[in-house]
């Protein structure tokens, strides 16, 4: 049985609309419990909120009975805290246990030993769908609306795309075969042992003898040899080592196949997909590095994978000089004129303008005071053009290459300008974006990856109605 919030107050709790917050602070935490609580406080917004956080509970499972688990509320508050300050989960337990005034806004009374388990934050955040939070982000982005009396006002979309990078190393093709042999020998074993079947024996020591060829590889392409004889002293050196590192991998690959064929006639035991997704990789690697090493042949973009653990990563090249290439994928933004997000969209190996009209077009479904949006060049093509203008009273599109009469006519009019001078505005959005948590993805799998950016699109627009409500209440401070 979970429930959203406690119906009675314990002793020692306070009402969380009536929670004293820092007003001082420079904190980020301070804007994120004053948002947060400004929900809570209004009483139409709390009720869609709590609708929307009940659905996290499965339908088929009786409310009524079972033991309790973590309050929907007290999931929410962290989940939000936890983009907001971009912490680890480590330190959001350390917040959620200590912070006093983080511990009333979640409802735990001064005399409530309350101790949240890092597991228990982990798996309850999780429970979360990038669906739900939009659903959540559109109600916080409504009231968000209401503060600013902007509710029946038209609404003027800035849209932009960003690299959020993944959680992964470097990828070379002889550090992505350490990877997937390491996992293959280190889960075979810890299966093997379990069911008491011998033969995985020294399993540090084989892994270290793959790693020191690894090693091996990386000093030998290091190297940058000028003499035609010492050149092909390095290519016969490369040649050897790759040829060790792939006997070594195919011969563990082999044995790791030996070994869950046994079980799965001996056992039944039909947990090995975690070691069937490796030595797939593995295989799939080891193919590659035959092909370019001993065939010279050059393997195709579309081809090639850049983690073994995130396969959804991409190798992004976007021209700029700081960072020319990235490891991640494209998340693409639009943010209205008070500064809020509305929509964002995870670009599964697309470019800006393959998401131009389906980002609008779901934004108006949302929001149907949606008036006009501004682009930069990268999302323009005639067809993106034409639909747009069905969609929206203004396009601020502006075209690639040479101007025709018409697009001069259309780009050098008054709102045109007027609306992509403001433009660049966006850029602050993804900077604030990045800051708070979207600079690099610390959660697992392309399902982790969109919940991610869904909780930090509904935690910065929670932190801008924290900033907005931090103002008035200044302002009352000075009136009074």
């Amino acid at each position: 049985m979970r429930e959203i919030l406690n119906n009675q107050c314990s002793l020692g709790e306070e009402d969380i609309a009536s929670v004293q917050i820092d007003l001082k602070s420079r904190d980020d935490i301070p804007k994120i419990l004053l948002g947060l609580q400004s929900i809570y406080a209004d009483c139409k917004t709390r009720k869609k909120i709590f609708q929307l956080l009940d659905k996290i509970q499965p339908t088929e499972v009786n409310k009524k009975v079972g033991r309790p688990g973590m309050h929907l509320w007290q999931i929410f508050v962290l989940a939000m805290l936890r983009l907001g300050l971009n912490c680890d989960y480590d330190r959001l337990q350390q917040f959620a246990n200590e912070h006093i005034t983080l511990r009333k806004i979640l409802g735990i009374g001064s005399m409530d030993k309350m101790y949240y388990e890092l597991k228990t934050i982990k798996n309850n955040i999780r429970l979360f769908t990038p669906e739900l939070l939009d659903q959540i982000n559109n109600v916080i982005v409504n009231f968000g609306h209401t503060m600013c009396n902007s509710k029946k006002k038209t609404l003027h979309v800035k849209c932009d795309s960003f690299v959020l990078e993944t959680n992964v190393h470097f990828p070379t093709d002889s550090s992505l075969l350490y990877d997937a042999i390491r996992k293959t020998i280190k889960l075979t074993t810890k299966l093997c042992k379990r069911h008491q079947i011998t033969g995985w024996r020294q399993i540090n020591y084989n892994i270290k003898k793959i790693k020191s060829i690894c090693r091996f590889i990386n000093i030998i392409k290091k190297s940058n040899p000028r003499k035609l004889e010492a050149i092909l002293d390095k290519e016969q050196k490369l040649k050897k080592a790759y040829n060790k590192l792939i006997k070594r991998s195919e011969a563990f690959i082999e044995k790791s196949k030996t070994s869950i064929e046994m079980l799965k006639n001996k056992f039944l035991v039909d947990d090995f997909e975690e070691i069937e997704h490796f030595i797939f990789y593995a295989k799939m690697l080891i193919s590659q590095i035959k092909r370019r090493v001993f065939q010279g042949e050059k393997i195709p973009h579309n081809e090639k994978i850049f983690s073994v653990f995130q396969p959804h990563t991409e190798w992004i090249c976007k021209g700029k000089a700081k960072a020319p290439f990235e490891l991640g994928k494209r998340v693409s933004i639009a943010e209205d004129q008070y500064g809020f997000i509305l929509n964002a969209i995870v670009m599964d190996k697309q470019t800006d303008d393959k998401v131009a009209v389906p980002i609008i077009q779901k934004t108006k479904n949302d929001f149907e005071n949606l008036s006009s949006c501004s682009f930069d060049k990268g999302y323009y093509s005639k067809e993106n053009s034409e639909e747009l203008s069905k969609i929206l009273d203004l396009v601020v599109l502006p075209k690639k290459g040479r101007l025709s009469k018409k697009d001069q006519e259309r780009e050098f009019s008054e709102d045109f300008i007027k609306y992509r001078k403001k433009h660049s505005a966006v850029e602050s959005a993804i900077n604030a974006l990045e800051v708070h948590g979207l600079d690099r993805c610390p959660d697992k799998g392309l399902d982790g990856f969109k919940r991610y950016v869904a909780l930090a699109m509904a935690s910065r627009n929670i932190q801008k109605i924290g900033a907005i409500k931090l103002i008035h209440l200044k302002k009352q401070r000075q009136a009074a």
